[in-house]
């Protein structure tokens, strides 16, 4: 072996096993091999040396040739599609090693013959090979044939299941004649001779998008101390996906007062967590989560010393989480992307986690980490120093409410259409009267789809700091109504021009 091999070899063996190296100290127990490799070949690529103990201690192989034909014969009987891994022979410190190379491959799903292809496929989560489920399964074959599953067509439904309003109202060229803006944006694609919406438009502005896809939403909890033994309040984010982010974004500005000095609430700084870097994660588990899983929802869990944001599915086949930090991007709901894109919540591909790192370590935080858990992706954002959660009183409630409404107005400004401030005044108009319920709020307006409302009338005024709960501190209240607060309204003058 040469010198530089020589010395490769002595750096792996200070590494950790992982997602893309393993060591064996033998071959007598070759099933657990054999999934490696397999798992290797689905997932990433990877390395797994032969003739090395549990203690990293040079151990090497017995009759290595005979071994090295052997383990050819296993992996040809034993896998398929035809795996064909690059074998080596290396000498170390006078002893033989087997070094079994696999990069990802482009035939996968491989599967363990003995298994069949439904049960005997595996995929590489850290230091272990998992089972894949049937969903997986799939995503590994269409990540072959290059077919995203949001792009995929829904034939039995039509336009009239999504909610062309609130499209249209972040896209004000939906409103023009004509199916091109449709296609362009991939919220339609042609099906047996006609347009049908696709995944990604039924996940982006389906009316009924729970009945399709059960878990395409966002639990968030905040929890008192370290764990999830008690949980201090929560909210349930199913609005449309484009618009979740700044729901996500209130429930964690509500719980991030810094400290209990609350005579300091008016203050830029006031916000106790990295608001741009946590942004960043929230929109990179909406665009990139695997809808196509069942069993669990986006979920954000904000605990005293951290705030974790995890999402289903593992990360795409050739993809690491050292891929990632280097800005490398393969996009897995390409139609989700593209609207976030043309939104300007993404700024450019493969941007986001590369900025949450970046933030990260220009506020002097923690290393965010990046952790596959089973089946899903978790992020981890360490805070500078451990919070508690605070009950608070109305008075400063309200002034915190006031301070995170006029944040997210910098932020939305630039979002907002004509379209937008018509909507917006029409409410502003009902609220003149006296604070209203949702209920309420529709029969003035003469809406009867709740999430029309939300997404088109009610999010806008809040973000625009015209209007605000009058019970924040329980946002889901049954008794919740909104009430003006705009200056502008009170001096008796329209808070909104329509634009020229």
């Amino acid at each position: 072996m040469t010198e530089h091999r020589s010395n490769i070899l002595e750096e792996l063996l200070t590494y950790r096993e992982g997602k893309t190296l393993e060591f064996k100290r033998d071959l007598s127990s070759p099933k657990p091999l054999l999934k490696t490799l397999v798992a290797f070949a689905n997932t990433a690529g990877g390395r797994l040396f032969v003739g090395i103990g549990d203690d990293r201690s040079i151990v090497g192989v017995e009759n290595p040739l005979d071994e090295e034909e052997r383990l050819c014969s296993l992996i040809a009987d034993s896998i398929a599609p035809r795996l064909v891994p690059n074998v080596e022979l290396l000498t170390v410190e006078g002893k033989t090693l087997l070094l079994i190379e696999v990069f990802v491959s482009g035939t996968r799903p491989h599967w363990l013959k003995s298994e069949g292809a439904e049960s005997g496929v595996y995929v590489r989560l850290g230091s272990t090979s998992r089972q894949a489920d049937a969903a997986l399964i799939g995503e590994l074959r269409r990540s072959v044939d290059g077919v995203a599953f949001d792009e995929m067509p829904m034939p039995d439904l039509s336009l009239k299941d999504l909610d062309m309003e609130a499209a249209r109202q972040l896209f004000p060229g939906l409103n023009r004649p004509g199916e091109q803006a449709l296609r362009t944006l991939k919220l339609v694609t042609p099906y047996q001779g006609h347009l049908v919406p696709t995944k990604g438009a039924v996940l982006l502005f389906g009316k009924e998008r729970m009945q399709h896809f059960s878990d395409a939403w966002v639990q968030c909890g905040r929890f008192v101390g370290t764990d999830k033994a008690e949980i201090f309040d929560h909210v349930d984010v199913h609005e449309h996906l484009p618009t979740a982010v700044d729901h996500i974004m209130l429930f964690l500005k509500k719980h991030a007062m810094r400290g209990a000095d609350f005579t300091e609430v008016r203050r830029k700084d006031v916000w106790s967590i990295p608001l741009l870097l946590l942004r960043e994660a929230v929109i990179n588990a909406l665009v990139h989560a695997d809808y196509s899983q069942r069993g669990a929802p986006i979920r954000l869990a904000f605990f005293d010393d951290r705030i974790e944001i995890e999402s289903p599915g593992i990360l795409l086949p050739g993809m690491t989480v050292a891929d990632m930090r280097q800005g490398v991007s393969k996009i897995r709901n390409h139609v989700i992307a593209r609207v976030f894109r043309e939104l300007n919540l993404i700024e450019q591909w493969g941007s986001g986690v590369p900025r949450i790192f970046r933030e990260a370590e220009e506020q002097g935080l923690p290393e965010p980490q990046i952790i596959e858990v089973g089946m899903r992706l978790r992020v981890v954002v360490h805070l500078a120093e451990a919070i508690r959660p605070v009950q608070v009183t109305e008075q400063v409630t309200e002034q915190v409410t006031e301070q995170v409404t006029e944040q997210v107005t910098e932020q939305v400004t630039e979002q907002v259409t004509e379209q937008v401030t018509e909507q917006v005044t029409r409410f502003l108009e009902c609220l003149k009267q006296g604070p209203l319920s949702t209920r309420e709020a529709m029969e003035r307006l003469a809406l009867q789809h709740r999430p029309t409302f939300s997404a088109n009338y009610l999010l806008p005024a809040l973000n625009a700091g015209l209007v605000e709960m009058t019970q924040p501190e329980s946002p889901r209240s049954p008794t919740q109504k909104y009430r003006l607060i705009a200056p502008a309204y009170r001096s008796g003058r329209a808070p909104l021009e329509p634009k020229g």
